[in-house]
């Protein structure tokens, strides 16, 4: 009866270590994951920063050939 309770205690802390470890594992990888990922977006979202500003910078430049122009004709 002893060694039953025994045996019983060591599963259960067998199965406990185990699942502890699985867990930290997992853990750590779905953290360097999502880090990975928010590097990714930060690049992304500067790529669509610097594009949106060359768009204004093209719109600006745009209109002042427009006003250089009708400056011009308008002679």
């Amino acid at each position: 009866m002893v060694s039953e309770i025994i045996v019983a205690v060591l599963s259960l802390v067998g199965t406990l270590c185990g699942s502890y470890f699985a867990n930290r594992k997992s853990t750590a990888l779905i953290s360097y994951r999502i880090e990975q990922l928010e590097k990714k977006v930060e690049k992304h979202n500067n790529i669509i920063e610097r594009t949106c500003l060359l768009e204004e910078k093209m719109k600006v430049a745009n209109h002042r050939i427009d006003d250089l122009e009708n400056a011009v004709a308008g002679r």
